[in-house]
């Protein structure tokens, strides 16, 4: 009865952020519309709001289309896998009815991270398309790339709440939050947040004018569709992730779905904002920049913690 329950649970979980990231969209390409001085979507429905809707009938009615010389296995179920990562994430997210909550939550976020590189690479190799092969290739370079520097800003803040379980992270921010503490670290791990998920100023993947559209070459219709909605899924989640790190909020105060929300909107302001950034000066800015003082943060820390057990009366093997 218990797997029950919990079973219609995450069903219930995963449907509401599937609407929610049908809703993104729609608040995506309304503030894009007011950054560029022009309407959004206004057609369809009330100021809008079923346009999304409207959009996945249309992407997933239409003809879906397979390359002679593709590898269609790989081919057919890359997309899938990809939203199967972006959804499955979720689960480590400390829910206060105890739905997923588990000890070791960090490290499953971590598995889950380096695992979506996996459908990025088969999409892009199973097409047997140049384009898709050289954007997939750029996206799992900047990938893999990236989760080295959030990795290190992960242990940097788990060094000062002592447990791999997210949950800690509400109570050890209840005077003040770790973006007071680790300012320079919030913004490492936006940024890097920014390149993990492919967005602009870092989508290099999906650079139209030198790629003609990155890994995603081949794909229309429904495969198309569930490739933007891991994307989206995946923006919404390291949104309420950067909240719970640097923002003090459990997931049952409304404050944290504001601070998510917010969050969400900088991933679109920064879109609508900022050129694209040279590929070059993106691997340049993680391995030389981002690396570096994310391991000096992660060594300061380590120091404080080993200091602070000394001061209270504690030996290194009690640590």
């Amino acid at each position: 009865m218990a797997v029950l329950v919990k079973f219609f649970s995450y069903l219930i979980l995963l449907i509401m952020v599937l609407v929610a990231v049908a809703f993104f969209t729609l608040l995506e390409r309304k503030i894009l519309g007011y950054i560029q001085i022009r309407k959004g979507p206004n057609k369809v429905g009330f100021i809008g709001l079923l346009q999304p809707f409207a959009d996945a009938v249309k992407l997933f009615t239409k003809e879906q289309t397979f390359p002679v010389l593709s590898n269609f296995m790989p081919y057919y179920l890359s997309p899938i896998f990809s939203l199967f990562i972006a959804l499955v994430g979720w689960s480590v997210l400390p829910y206060e009815t105890g739905l997923f909550s588990f000890e070791f939550s960090v490290l499953f976020f971590l598995c889950c991270m380096s695992a979506g590189v996996y459908s990025t690479l088969g999409a892009g190799w199973a097409s047997n398309s140049k384009y898709s092969l050289l954007g997939c290739l750029r996206a799992v370079a900047q990938t893999i790339s990236y989760e080295v520097s959030l990795a290190l800003i992960l242990l940097s803040l788990l060094l000062l709440i002592g447990g791999l379980d997210l949950g800690l992270f509400a109570s050890y921010q209840r005077y003040s939050w770790f973006l007071v503490v680790a300012g320079p670290m919030g913004l490492l791990w936006f940024v890097s947040c920014l390149a993990e998920s492919n967005r602009t100023p870092f989508d290099f993947a999906e650079g139209e004018s030198e790629l003609v559209s990155g890994f995603n070459t081949e794909y229309s219709g429904g495969g198309f569709a569930l490739i933007f909605m891991a994307e989206y899924a995946s923006i919404l989640f390291l949104s309420a992730l950067f909240s719970i790190l640097f923002l003090g909020s459990g997931l049952e105060s409304i404050g944290f779905y504001l601070k998510t929300v917010f969050i969400g909107f900088s991933f679109v302001w920064v879109r609508g904002t900022l050129p694209r950034y040279r590929y070059d000066k993106l691997m340049y800015l993680t391995w030389k920049s981002f690396l570096p003082v994310s391991l000096n943060y992660c060594v300061f820390f380590g120091g404080v913690m080993i200091l602070t057990f000394v001061s209270t009366g504690m030996n290194l093997h009690q640590i």
